[in-house]
């Protein structure tokens, strides 16, 4: 599904053509990429979404004795925990880019970490122009959306204010921004968690390694102010590839104490939202963007760099997964293997919204399980990379087109941790054992591990015939799965990037065209975009879903992946 841009632009005046005779022969105009609004029997849930960073299992309710998580524990115990999810990347842009979406980044350029700062120079991926991002598609319904200060989506910057303009009503919001919301409207909320990201593992204080450390440095004072109970480095169980070194200790021991303040601030938010009388009309899911902010998990494609922990809170009256009754999924568990590309359309079902057919995922209402999950890695930062795994209940298995590069290679910003530096030097020092020192040896073509076996994947099984057929099944089940979604991954980054990009520049978004009819304002976009209208300047801007009655407004537009357009105002005077 290899997209260049001639057949972006032909694919564009094709609908371009087609909305025109719509138009025509139309007396008024809705966007016709909308779906009808749902009919709800009952009002739609709000729906809260809280995701941690740089995160894996290490939650009390997930078995991990020495975290503390009391906060997190009560959700667990109010609702289910899921024990198979898994991102859809080990790192957080190309993560991201797929929950916002519910498509795997490597279908539409949201593969590489990152696209715009990548070292080739900025560029967005670029979704085709069908696909909304499923808070997009709430705002559609009636909903109204925020978010916090944390973007990423590989067709944004990383920042709020960023855009696309069109999927939040409110971006670089407060955790309890749903008190912006008209009178009576449900919302959905994304709160990002930065509290437990990989900086927060760097060390705090001391000389630092290098200007981004330093900033660093900078950056997390306010967090470590907020630390008043140190974990034990001592008390610190460590992975069998880990060595046992000071500075191993000290950095896992931090990542415990950020976790710690990362709980108080969920605990805060569900006082927030009971305090408004909210929590019975709310479904709270709390998750991860990937797994831990550590050296062999994150951007790394084992399970520690894949499996999140999950845990849902469906309040009673509030039909959201596998209900039957009132309170009788509180403290139960999820096995079934999830994917972070059914989230969009299990939040969708939730909205009484029926999921667009571009969707990779399925929802977890669906009475269908999943056999397979599947997982991305490609240019990490400088280096070059591309892997692809599959996994289904038992075997994982991962194919490197890169052999050569192993998972420990040097990489500026992950080598600020003190734990990098240091296992390192001992690998140089041939101070580690065999299991300890893979993660610098090359990857190798295949990987395939038995993760009920050898849950930490320390035993490559490929190239045993034992396993010959088990690889073979999931190596053409990887095959189906590319052909099927895409990969542009297959492209070099100057290709894909060119490909992007007009004379060398992002594209700019065509103005919206703007026209009064019947007593209304009607707006379209020549080539199928979201628009956006405020009336009045300086108001924020919401989502142009029908016709206006309104005498003057204002009107842009914006294709995910391309720069906002310019504003249109009607009428012409209306605005100076």
């Amino acid at each position: 599904m290899n997209r260049d841009k001639n057949r972006d632009m032909n694919r564009d005046l094709v609908h371009t053509i087609g909305v025109a005779l719509a138009l025509l022969f139309s007396p008024f105009l809705l966007p016709l990429f909308l779906h009808a609004p749902a009919a709800f029997a009952e009002k739609p849930p709000n729906i809260l979404l809280l995701v941690a960073e740089d995160l894996s299992l290490r939650v009390g309710a997930f078995g991990d004795k020495l975290a503390h998580t009391p906060n997190i524990d009560t959700l667990a115990a109010q609702g289910q925990r899921f024990t198979r999810v898994f991102t859809t990347a080990g790192v957080c842009a190309p993560s991201r880019a797929a929950l916002i979406t519910g498509q795997h980044q490597i279908s539409f350029g949201a593969h590489h970490m990152r696209s715009s700062t990548g070292p080739l120079g900025e560029y967005f991926a670029q979704p085709d122009t069908e696909v909304r991002a499923f808070p997009e598609l709430l705002r559609q319904h009636g909903y109204f959306t925020f978010t916090d200060t944390k973007l990423d989506y590989q067709f944004s910057g990383i920042r709020s204010g960023t855009g696309p303009f069109t999927i939040w009503d409110v971006d670089g919001a407060a955790d309890d921004a749903w008190r912006l919301r008209d009178p009576g409207q449900p919302f959905f909320g994304m709160i990002n968690f930065i509290e437990t990201h990989e900086s927060g593992v760097m060390r705090q204080s001391g000389e630092p390694h290098s200007p981004t450390h330093g900033v660093t440095q900078q950056m997390r004072a306010a967090f470590t102010a907020r630390v008043t109970t140190r974990t034990d480095p001592g008390a610190v169980s460590l992975e069998p590839y880990y060595p046992d070194l000071p500075e191993v200790r000290a950095d896992i021991a931090r990542h415990y104490d950020n976790i710690r303040i990362m709980d108080e601030r969920v605990g805060h938010i569900m006082a927030a939202l009971r305090a408004d009388g909210l929590d019975p009309d709310t479904i709270v899911i709390w998750t991860t963007d990937h797994g831990d902010g550590l050296p062999r998990a994150k951007r790394d494609l084992y399970d520690s760099g894949i499996h999140v922990p999950m845990v849902l809170v469906q309040p009673d009256g509030v039909a959201a997964v596998g209900a039957t009754e009132q309170g009788a999924l509180a403290g139960t568990v999820d096995e079934r293997l999830v994917s972070f590309v059914d989230l969009a359309p299990t939040i969708l079902t939730w909205a009484g919204i029926t999921p667009p057919s571009w969707l990779h995922g399925r929802a977890l209402q669906s009475a269908t399980l999943r056999s397979y999950i599947y997982a991305s890695r490609d240019r990490i930062d400088e280096v070059q990379d591309r892997q692809r795994a599959v996994r289904d209940e038992r075997f994982k298995l991962i194919r490197s087109w890169h052999p050569e590069v192993p998972g420990g290679h040097q990489l500026a910003y992950r080598d600020n941790l003190d734990m990098v530096r240091a296992w390192r030097l001992a690998h140089e020092q041939q101070r580690l054992t065999v299991v300890q020192r893979r993660w610098f040896e090359p990857a190798g073509e295949y990987q395939l591990y038995d993760t009920q076996a050898d849950p930490h994947e320390l035993t490559n099984l490929a190239g045993k015939p034992a396993y010959a057929e088990v690889l073979h099944r999931l190596d053409a089940a990887l095959t189906v799965h590319l052909r099927r979604v895409g990969d542009l991954g297959e492209l070099p980054e100057a290709h894909l990037r060119a490909n992007y990009l007009v004379d060398g520049n992002v594209p700019v978004t065509p103005a919206p065209e703007v026209r009064r009819e019947g007593g209304l304002l009607h707006a379209r976009s020549p080539i199928g975009a979201s628009i956006g209208y405020r009336v009045g300047s300086g108001q924020r801007w919401r989502l142009y879903v029908a016709p206006l009655a309104e005498q003057s407004a204002e009107f842009k537009s914006v294709r995910y992946g391309w720069r906002d357009s310019p504003v249109v105002a009607y009428p012409a005077t209306a605005y100076p």
